[in-house]
């Protein structure tokens, strides 16, 4: 006969086990305590067994009986609802052991040993700050996507942009760790890309083209109040516009000055292809007062402070803001040396040169593949000659103070 509540209710505890019976294999086990057990008998594989459904009253006789009838499909189905349950008790287990915050820090103790202390100190700063307190407690398996995109926007809101990014390039390492070491099947971050608001773009500070004399003939005399080594790197990097980090790491067996040309590697520049940069007169007089200077060290631009190392990315900075162009003095714009680039591009955009030759030249990467073949390393290379003895000669014609200076158009060729 099926149980009632009320005799369950009722049942006393005796000095041994006593059972009472429901229905299809649906039993409660008194204990001599007075605790009562749900368990249901059943048998799979011809073997029987029998599956603990939880204790009364927590587990009412209804929820006993719904708990029974989920074991039977499951049994109908080819399942051992026993062995079912131990796996997932075994689960809860591995997945109390593998938090985000447990993943993310053995992740940062793998990292750490290719990192400086002063970097794996920021990476950690960042988890322990803006991660951690959302998602270190939560098993690594469960984390959406939503819950990662509520954490950077979190982020977003103070206007750390920078941080949310970092932020979440964080995360996906320690979701991408967690997958090459087995415990997650997939990235919940892979697929995050785009998802951070755009910092609005801004240009480094440019010289505008009216106040390029003046300071080219500054520049001229720098040596007087400097090092003639950071006045000939800021000389070149004008000549030639590349940026400053490829300037500053250039090495002499880069140059060619038979052929006038400037062989960047890809490495340096982060690109599959070697960067040309012809070379004019101008910047061929500048290398050979450099070849005393520096011509017996790897580096054409080394540091002060050891040989082996480039010129420090603020020297050039500085010698700009010491000849006057840092926003404070009257009548001078600020000027930054990544910011000649930007100058350079205007004044040759203006005066007519092809414009996929001066990107060429910017070293400016195509997203378009097609586009991207379209402008190979080499291609343009004879307008980009011409471009850049123009360029020179342009800035010595304004150095000089001549006004005999010839916009030309320099247009597309068919």
């Amino acid at each position: 006969m099926a149980l009632v509540d009320a005799q369950i209710r009722q049942a006393k505890p005796q000095g041994k086990d006593v059972w009472l019976t429901d229905e299809k294999g649906l039993r409660l086990l008194i204990k001599p305590n007075g605790s009562k057990y749900w368990r249901l008998k059943y048998r799979f594989l011809g073997k029987q067994k029998t599956l603990a459904l939880g204790v009364y009253p927590t587990i009412t006789l209804k929820e006993a009986r719904e708990a029974a009838g989920d074991a039977r499909r499951k049994l109908a189905g080819g399942v051992d609802p026993g062995q079912l349950k131990k796996r997932e008790k075994q689960q809860r287990l591995l997945d109390s052991d593998n938090t985000f915050a447990v993943l993310a820090w053995e992740w940062h103790q793998q990292q750490r040993g290719t990192w400086t202390a002063d970097h794996a100190a920021r990476v950690w700063g960042r988890l322990k700050d803006d991660v951690l307190p959302a998602l270190g407690e939560n098993p690594i398996i469960t984390i959406q996507p939503q819950d990662i995109i509520a954490v950077v926007r979190k982020i977003e809101q103070r206007g750390a942009l920078d941080v949310a990014s970092r932020v979440l390039q964080d995360i996906r390492r320690v979701c991408r760790y967690a997958v090459q070491t087995g415990r997650l099947t997939y990235n919940p971050a892979m697929d995050l890309t785009g998802v951070l608001k755009a910092r609005p773009s801004s240009h480094r500070d440019s010289l505008p083209k009216e106040e390029l004399p003046d300071f080219l003939r500054a520049l001229t005399v720098y040596h007087q109040r400097g090092r003639l080594l950071t006045q000939l790197a800021i000389q070149l990097l004008v000549l030639t516009f590349v940026r400053s980090g490829e300037l500053r790491g250039a090495r002499w067996e880069e140059f060619d000055l038979d052929e006038r040309l400037w062989r960047i590697p890809g490495a340096r520049m982060k690109m599959k292809t070697e960067h040309l940069v012809p070379l004019s007169l101008q910047s061929v007089a500048v290398i050979a007062q450099l070849q005393p200077i520096t011509g017996q060290y790897d580096l054409v631009f080394p540091s002060e402070r050891n040989r082996q190392e480039p010129m420090s990315d603020n020297t050039m900075r500085r010698a700009v803001f010491k000849m006057g162009y840092d926003g404070n003095t009257l009548g001078k714009s600020k000027a930054v040396p990544h910011g000649f680039r930007a100058t350079a591009s205007s004044i040759l955009n203006e005066t007519g040169f092809n414009p996929d030759a001066i990107e060429r030249q910017l070293a400016h990467m195509e997203r378009s593949g097609v586009r991207a073949a379209y402008t190979h390393h080499a291609r343009y290379l004879d307008e980009r000659r011409e471009m850049m003895q123009w360029w020179g000669n342009y800035l010595d014609q304004l150095r000089e103070g001549r006004s005999n200076v010839i916009p030309g158009k320099f247009g597309i060729r068919g």
